[in-house]
């Protein structure tokens, strides 16, 4: 279900769409602004990283 004052990013167009709009598994969010929503593959790929850098820390991977 959309939140329809929400903003989304739109994987199959690439573009931001606010409330109901593509099919929920083409999308990521919802976010409190357009401007964030334009930033949803960055703010994907900045949390990968966080979680494959915290997942090295846990294995122990991380030490030189």
């Amino acid at each position: 279900m959309s939140d329809s004052n929400g903003w989304y990013y739109c994987l199959t167009h690439q573009t931001v769409e606010q409330g109901k709009g593509c099919k929920g598994p083409d999308r990521m969010g919802p976010y409190q602004d357009e401007a964030t929503a334009a930033r949803a593959l960055e703010i994907a790929r900045e949390r990968t990283k966080a979680a494959d850098e915290s997942d090295k820390k846990w294995r122990g991977d991380d030490e030189d």
